[in-house]
């Protein structure tokens, strides 16, 4: 059967059954375990709960799936970097790193990588080719960017960043596997916060890496254990059950924000909309080339930082809050979070609720600030 994203869709939720015996339950258990059974010779079982869980095994493999490569996971989605960055970096390694992508990684090297002498230059998503890549042991890109959503060719960067020795890191966070998978593309590694859309309900951290590459998922899963930075079973049964609605959770945000995006266009009060799905915008066609969605983040700018807020705050369908992918619409004035945009500027997450009712409480908002 062919490896399409409807094909993934449908296998996702029976993944279990060729291990399943009459009377087990469908759903997988929560094992809330740290110590096992092991008597005599243990080796290949499991034996202590900072190595092995069932339940991290079971979203690990559905991750998995959806990637088309082995994954692990960790607590959260910057578990998942410092995961990358602590078990491939050494001193004297020089990483580059995109400037107008998730500030929290940018901040992690700056604090924490350079005090162990690894060089961190950083370069924008939109011209991430520009300068090559000689000289660095890991390239990491985050298209599209978190939160001007920019977009850089993943194929182009691979070939150009394996050509000069280095490792291609990409961040799909923004995208999930339904919506863009790098590793198809060419990239080494993926790193993903699924405490957003992949979990989907706003009440769980997680984040996992996934590589094509036996000795990157060696040398991450070596990390973890020896670090201890390791997922709880029960945050690892969340996401399990979250992924398992993902593709249509998915598809209804994505097919939203087309909506809103364009209606969005006409609207007097809005001003630098981008998406990547609209025609206009300057991302467009390399999007339609290595995207399989368009996504479900819309940004726009409002005329002040006081209209940002008004419009956020008082639009009766949307949530003022940090993080995205949720099934509630969310939005955020992203320069309070540091991040070198205009005081006006928009992050909207568009959620799972009817677009149509949707749209008419977005207008009303912002009518009401350009009244």
């Amino acid at each position: 059967m062919a490896d399409t994203a409807n094909t993934r869709a449908a296998e996702l939720p029976h993944l279990r059954d060729s291990g399943l015996a009459k009377g087990d339950p469908i759903a997988p258990p929560l094992t809330m375990a740290t110590i096992y059974h092991t008597p005599g010779d243990a080796t290949g079982f499991a034996q202590y709960g900072r190595y092995d869980n069932p339940t991290w095994n079971a979203v690990e493999h559905m991750l998995a799936h959806l990637e088309g490569a082995p994954c692990v996971g960790f607590p959260s989605g910057m578990g998942a970097i410092s995961a990358v960055f602590f078990a491939l970096l050494k001193t004297g390694d020089r990483v580059l790193l995109p400037s107008d992508g998730y500030h929290a990684t940018r901040a992690l090297a700056d604090r924490f990588l350079k005090p162990f002498g690894i060089t961190c230059d950083v370069r924008p998503t939109s011209t991430f080719l520009d300068g090559g890549f000689d000289g660095y042991r890991l390239v990491f890109v985050e298209t599209p960017s978190n939160p001007r959503l920019d977009i850089c060719d993943i194929t182009a960067v691979a070939e150009a960043v394996h050509k000069a020795g280095a490792l291609l890191v990409a961040d799909n966070t923004t995208m999930t596997p339904f919506g863009q998978r790098p590793l198809d593309h060419g990239a080494d590694i993926v790193v993903a916060a699924d405490t957003k859309a992949p979990n989907g309900h706003s009440d769980v951290l997680f984040g996992h890496v996934a590589s094509r590459d036996a000795k990157v998922i060696a040398a991450v899963t070596d990390w973890r254990a020896t670090a201890g930075g390791i997922p709880g079973p029960f945050e690892a049964w969340l996401v399990h059950r979250g992924l398992e609605t993902l593709d249509v959770r998915f598809d209804r945000m994505c097919s939203s924000a087309e909506v809103i995006a364009r209606r969005l266009q006409g609207h007097r009060a809005v001003s630098g909309l981008r998406y990547p799905g609209l025609e206009s915008d300057p991302s467009h066609n390399l999007a339609c080339v290595q995207m399989e969605r368009f996504g479900f983040l819309v940004s726009f700018e409002l005329a002040s930082e006081e209209k940002a807020e008004d419009f956020i705050n008082n639009c009766t369908l949307m949530q003022a809050t940090t993080s995205f992918g949720g099934v509630h619409t969310t939005a955020e004035r992203r320069s309070k979070r540091g991040d070198a945009v205009p005081p006006g500027f928009v992050r909207l997450s568009v959620g799972c609720e009817p677009v149509e009712e949707l749209w008419k409480a977005i207008e009303a908002s912002l009518d009401r600030i350009d009244g």
